[in-house]
């Protein structure tokens, strides 16, 4: 070619020049296209009808807005679960929560200790684990809530690190009432009725043995009775303990392996997860990165910034949103900073629907708006389970597209995976689809023609798509 060039009139040596800058543009995007950074945003119990892109008219979410004027916006986006644990799961791993073992039996379906010894099997395959095999450097940046360690304070086998991710900086658990002095306490309000019935059964008990054995129609010992008495004391006492230091013992920040504050402090709290974040995107200009944001706004407690507190419409709630629209931006500012908007795969959503019913202790609604849809977190309702879902990737998908099929929040494991060139597993059943051709315009029927809706380990509902209906 550059033979041709040197010899060549200067018409042919224009349209010469003209074809090697195309082939050079053309691998350039075929580079790009292949592997991509990818930035996965996860707000936690936010609403869809929180978002101007959603149709809210009173909260202002100028950059969350922004990912849906420049990319796709998926209108029937469908968390595989309305509960945060089983939620995140089934997002990792591109799998039902129950294929993996991360759904309940019981009636809470989450992790509520950062001491439990559950959490994502080991044996789990999760997207982080597939892109870092690829070379991606892998951070998780928020909540994590899957686990942390099996059979000994130290040993970190559910940990984030274990997952593959190389970095590490939030909270293993997830942001409670308890950890916030003031808000109330969880674990005190789901006690309470229990704790007061077991309190009344021991002291009928008690006082019935100590009538029988007054009125002599039973030999009670009297150390027998002090035991019992002694044993329902220190039970209260260990209760009152712990629920006294939960902030100290439950409410930890971490990076990596390490506790750097504890009980934690949600001063700046959001400033400091994207510090973080936009630090990793710094250090990895030249190389590809997988970077998962996983906010806790706008799980209560709420708590945001002094910039925002009362500067929204809509209470404590309103200015969490807002902070976390502000964190969204700072994020696609630096990406422009780096000049690597072309080259990211930018992806917001929730991990299940607003907690409609939360109100603060001083009566403050905290609960989100889920739009037209009925019910909300904890529910197989509507409103428990659809969810925001923005992607936006500049020359390569399409932009300001709404698309009207369902997805679920599973399918982007395969997708990722495919960008990245990562070999899908063969030994299980993947139930996420491959979103790309949706977004790109190539196709305009999702995969699914059938999404299951379950409650913990309980099959609630299911949603049929016909494939031959209009």
């Amino acid at each position: 070619v550059f033979h041709l060039f040197l010899h060549t009139r200067k018409k042919m040596r224009l349209l010469l020049f003209l074809i090697i800058y195309q082939c050079a543009i053309n691998s350039v995007k075929t580079r790009s296209a292949s592997n991509p950074n990818v930035i996965l945003l996860m707000a936690d119990d936010l609403g869809i009808g929180d978002l101007g892109c959603y149709g809210n008219r009173t909260l202002r979410t100028p950059n969350i807005d922004r990912l849906a004027e420049e990319g796709v916006t998926l209108t029937q986006h469908i968390a595989a679960s309305p509960l945060c644990t089983p939620s995140r799961a089934a997002f990792l791993t591109g799998r039902y929560p129950i294929r993996s073992g991360m759904a309940a039996f019981s009636r809470v379906g989450v992790f509520l200790f950062s001491a439990s010894s559950g959490g994502l099997p080991s044996e789990e395959i999760t997207f982080s684990k597939l892109l870092k095999q690829r070379g991606y450097a892998t951070a998780l940046i928020g909540k994590w809530h899957l686990g942390m360690n099996c059979e000994s304070s130290n040993d970190f086998c559910h940990h984030p690190l274990s997952h593959g991710f190389d970095y590490f900086y939030g909270l293993t658990v997830t942001n409670f009432r308890d950890c916030k002095p003031g808000q109330g306490s969880v674990f005190f309000k789901g006690a309470q009725n229990s704790l007061v019935i077991a309190v009344q059964i021991t002291g009928i008990t008690l006082f019935s043995l100590a009538v029988v054995q007054y009125i002599g129609l039973l030999k009670v010992p009297f150390q027998a009775l002090g035991y019992c008495l002694l044993i329902t004391a220190v039970s209260l006492a260990v209760l009152v303990f712990f629920f006294y230091h939960f902030r100290h013992l439950n409410c930890i920040l971490m990076r990596d392996h390490q506790i750097i504050q504890q009980p934690l402090s949600y001063e700046n709290l959001t400033r400091r997860l994207t510090k973080e974040a936009v630090q990793f995107i710094g250090r990895n200009t030249d190389a590809p990165f997988l970077l998962v944001l996983s906010y806790l706004h706008v799980h209560t407690a709420l708590y945001t910034s002094k910039n925002f507190r009362g500067k929204s419409k809509h209470g404590l709630y309103g200015d969490a949103v807002e902070e976390m629209d502000w964190s969204v931006g700072k994020v696609l500012d630096v990406l422009e900073k780096y000049n690597l908007s072309d080259k990211t795969l930018v992806y917001f959503t929730s991990d299940q629907g607003a907690h409609v019913e939360e109100i603060s202790s001083s009566g403050e609604v905290h609960g989100g708006y889920n739009g037209i849809y009925k019910g909300g977190k904890s529910m197989n309702w509507e409103g428990g389970i659809r969810v925001p879902g923005l992607l936006r990737w500049p020359g390569v998908i399409q932009a300001g597209a709404n698309i009207d099929e369902p997805t679920s929040n599973m399918d982007i494991f395969p997708t990722i995976a495919k960008l990245a060139k990562a070999q899908l597993p063969s030994d299980r059943i993947i139930d996420g689809h491959d979103l790309m051709p949706l977004l790109q315009g190539k196709v305009t029927r999702s995969k699914h023609e059938f999404l299951f809706h379950y409650c913990n380990a309980y099959l609630n509902a299911v949603r049929w798509h016909e494939g031959n209906s209009k």
